[in-house]
């Protein structure tokens, strides 16, 4: 099997490799120009002259986790040292602090450092009730998001937001920098398979922020319903969806970098396979493979790592596949759409076919019909194909929504 990563030209001249040099110039170029554009950006939270006059003397909710950072300071411990008020704390996905796995559940408690009380909004208790919000004045949202669908601290945002409304509260929402807002890609949603990890018809990556999404889900969703939420939303100074940014602060344990960030969206639909994709080692969503694969020259092993991957797949077996490293970290400067090609191939060399998808693969997708086009062996151009028309059509409703230069 041969699986390509990147651009082949042909080398049978001087003059080919004269261009392809020039072309690694102009790559290269353009990469470092487009990082240091957005290098100066300041995010909602660091805006704190917007927002701060609106929480004092009220009792402040605040979902946070640990990218909800101002300069080296957590958002939490920077408010509770101005002598704002908080009431408690809602921790999504991965929890306040980010020492809990994907998928773990949490339990409510104390913060050791704040004093601040801690509500988890992950396992059986997705959005606040009546009682927690309590003696709330106002809601403070402030999540660093990668953008894309079944990344699910959307889905967290669209069940505070469902609860400010029925208890008539306010959300203010920081907004924060998009790292995948340069382009639009994938299946959109059925909302026939609606669920955490998908609750809205939107595509894979869907080139919104965090911010830009509240809008978009109290302009189309809640407005629908004939209910919309008190937003406000403290926008980003210096960015726009042209801009690649670096993030300093991991969005969760098995994101670590920016590789593992750009190659999430293609090789997050491995988690509804048999195939790993590397939760257990150092490289988590930069390698995938499985132990009986018969392809590949990259090796590796999952272990079990505390607050990363408890019990991975293939755990303590040896897989065989691919290292896809290199790919990510020139993403931005070189692609701008999922890569199907990987779970295409890996499809076909599969020896026992029926095994290869599981139930969750479909949810993922947000759709049946992906795992029936690789089941045909359509190419990664026809399934692209298919998706054309919904994307034209989201890309109109987005476009009411943004805050930012678009792409």
């Amino acid at each position: 099997m041969i699986i390509k990563f990147g651009l082949n030209l042909p080398n049978n001249s001087l003059h080919v490799n004269k261009i392809k040099y020039a072309l690694l110039i102009i790559i290269c170029c353009w990469s470092v120009l487009s990082f240091s554009q957005s290098s100066h950006y300041i995010a909602g939270a660091e805006r704190t002259g917007q927002y701060i006059s609106l929480l004092k003397k009220k009792n402040v909710a605040i979902v946070a986790n640990p990218t909800s950072m101002i300069g080296g300071k957590h958002l939490v411990d920077s408010l509770v040292k101005q002598k704002i008020k908080i009431k408690c704390v809602f921790a999504p996905e991965h929890g306040f602090r980010g020492d809990a796995e994907a998928g773990e559940h949490l339990e409510n408690g104390i913060d050791k450092k704040s004093g601040v009380k801690v509500i988890s909004l992950y396992g059986k208790h997705f959005k606040p009730t009546k009682e927690d919000l309590k003696g709330v004045h106002v809601v403070l949202f402030d999540i660093q998001d990668v953008g894309v669908r079944f990344y699910t601290y959307i889905s967290t945002l669209q069940y505070v937001m469902e609860s400010c409304i029925e208890n008539k509260i306010p959300i203010i929402v920081l907004d924060r920098p998009n790292p995948n807002g340069f382009y639009i890609d994938g299946p959109v949603l059925d909302t026939a398979f609606k669920s955490f990890v998908g609750m809205q018809p939107i595509p894979v990556v869907h080139g919104m922020t965090i911010g830009e999404y509240a809008l978009y889900l109290n302009g189309e969703y809640f407005k629908s319903r004939n209910k919309q939420c008190d937003l406000k939303v403290i926008p980003i100074e210096n960015w726009n969806h042209k801009s690649h940014v670096i993030l300093t602060v991991p969005p969760s344990p098995n994101l670590p970098n920016m590789a593992s960030i750009y190659l999430y969206p293609s090789l997050c639909f491995f988690e509804g396979t048999k195939i790993s994709v590397g939760r257990g080692t150092d490289k988590p969503f930069q390698v995938f493979g499985y132990p009986e694969s018969k392809n590949g020259n990259y090796y590796f092993k999952p272990v079990s790592i505390p607050g990363k991957a408890k019990s991975p797949m293939y755990e303590n077996q040896l897989c065989r596949g691919f290292d896809v490293t290199e790919y990510g970290q020139k993403f931005a400067s070189t692609s701008g759409q999922l890569n199907l090609n990987w779970i295409i191939q890996l499809y076909a060399e599969a020896n026992n076919k029926n095994d290869f998808f599981n139930s969750f693969f479909d949810k993922l997708a947000g759709t049946d019909l992906l795992k029936k086009q690789i089941e045909a062996g359509l190419s990664e151009d026809e399934i692209r194909n298919s998706w054309g028309e919904q994307l034209e059509v989201f890309k109109l409703i987005r476009k009411k929504y943004l805050l930012y230069e678009d792409f």
